[in-house]
């Protein structure tokens, strides 16, 4: 009977033993379980935190704006674009120009110093590029409330006239060059006799004769069709290997284009002058008040003409400490004359008559010179304004447009500052030390001229 009870107590044993395992397996599992969806949760929330890092970096940060320009944004990603196209525009000039001279980078740095520090300074170029498109954009828009519109077409011929290609059409003509005119003949030139005792015979009184016409600028060469495409693509292939999209280089050709149809549109508005009151002068300058007196006296007891043509004969003394000059200035603006001689002289000689000596005037040219000049006008008449002056009046227009609508319209957010593009990068081989240049031997001695160190 006791072996019997022994065999139940061994089975009811395993039994228990058997629960416990059971129960414990069932824990472990239940543990296992837990862990699983812990790290499976943490695995999953890393997983939207990056998909979410992903859709700000790609989607949402580069569609936020960096600046507003009357309700309309300049999205970031387009500024990027821009930023890293002119960098890359910036390399390739540098490039060009390593390859040009030979590899000679202290020249690179000697004329390109400016371009390298633009490269260097990767915020102040940014700021500089942002400003830039808020100005556009408000071109942009003055533009198309006027409705001007550019199409592709004309941005593809821009690109095409870059490279002197036309489509088989000819370039736009030139102005017609106008004639070089000398003073009118109300100048009495000075008569020979009286030439020949202050002036020297091979130099002669410049007399008021017409004067050849001017030689006209050279006309482009149009290209073909082939070689614009390979040209072209070879600059859309540098821009590409440099990271800049074909997009964004023309739409820098599309807003130039409306830069120049909205300075067009302007000077039509306002009635832009395509000519002005021109005036021709004969003058002296001097560094001292004395020496322009001392020509003044001249002047009264003889004639301008004697004085002028005495002062322009004599050759130059270069142990002389003070200057005195005689020129002609031929047809220029009011304007002109004011930017080169100061607003005095300007008006002087647009209020002088003619073959009248001025008084003495004087020119501030900065704080510690004052130049002083005698004037004779020759003649006064209305004539075209130059292309230039023309051109440059068409910028003030739009600049003084641009800047009375900035201060009230444009709106900058800093988010700029946090994503400054420094690609593409400055090849380290521009900011190398330059080569210094080799010593130059001794002619006598045939020694190296350059002094040693111990100064021996």
């Amino acid at each position: 009977m006791a072996k019997k009870h022994t065999r139940q107590d061994s089975k009811e044993e395993l039994q228990r033993q058997s629960r416990k395992d059971i129960l414990r397996a069932r824990k472990e599992a239940e543990q296992t379980k837990q862990i699983r969806l812990a790290i499976g949760g943490v695995g999953a929330l890393l997983v939207l935190i990056l998909v979410i890092a992903i859709v700000n970096e790609l989607i949402i940060a580069p569609n936020r704006s960096v600046a507003m320009v009357n309700g309309e944004d300049i999205p970031l990603r387009q500024w990027e674009d821009r930023v890293r196209y002119e960098r890359a525009q910036r390399i390739v000039s540098l490039e060009n120009q390593y390859e040009a001279f030979g590899g000679d980078v202290g020249i690179i740095q000697q004329f390109s110093a400016q371009t390298l520090q633009d490269l260097l300074n990767e915020e102040a170029l940014a700021e500089s590029v942002l400003n830039q498109m808020v100005d556009e954009w408000l071109i942009r828009q003055e533009a198309e409330a006027r409705g001007i519109t550019i199409s592709e077409a004309e941005v593809d011929a821009e690109i095409g006239s870059f490279f002197n290609y036309f489509d088989g059409k000819s370039p736009t003509p030139l102005p017609d060059p106008t004639e070089t005119v000398a003073p009118t003949p109300s100048l009495t030139p000075i008569p020979t006799a009286v030439i020949t005792d202050v002036v020297p015979t091979n130099t002669p009184f410049p007399t008021p004769t017409l004067g050849p016409p001017a030689s006209p600028a050279p006309t482009a060469t149009p290209v073909s069709k082939e070689s614009f495409d390979e040209q072209l693509g070879n600059v859309l292939t540098q821009f590409r290997d440099l990271g800049v999209k074909e997009e964004t280089f023309r739409e820098v050709v599309r807003m130039r284009l409306y830069l120049e149809k909205l300075a067009d549109a302007l000077a039509e508005e306002n009635r832009l002058p395509t000519e002005a009151l021109h005036a021709s002068a004969f003058l002296l300058s001097f560094d001292t008040e004395a020496d322009a007196q001392e020509a003044l006296t001249m002047i009264q007891g003889g004639d301008f003409l004697t004085v002028w043509n005495t002062i322009r004969s004599a050759p130059p003394d270069p142990e002389a400490e003070f200057t005195s000059t005689a020129s002609e200035l031929l047809w220029q603006t009011q304007d002109a004359y004011a930017a080169s001689l100061g607003e005095q002289a300007a008006n002087v000689i647009f209020t002088l008559p003619p073959n009248v000596p001025s008084a003495i005037i004087e020119q501030q040219v900065d704080a510690e010179t004052t130049r002083y000049h005698i004037v004779q006008v020759s003649g006064r008449e209305v004539r075209d304004l130059p292309q230039a002056a023309i051109q440059n009046a068409k910028t003030q227009l739009v600049r003084s447009l641009v800047d009375a609508k900035a201060a009230a319209s444009a709106e900058i957010s800093e988010l700029w500052r946090s994503r400054v593009p420094t690609q593409p990068v400055l090849d380290p081989k521009f900011l190398a030390q330059p080569t210094p240049a080799p010593s130059v031997p001794d002619a006598g001695t045939g020694a190296d001229a350059t002094p040693s160190s111990d100064g021996q």
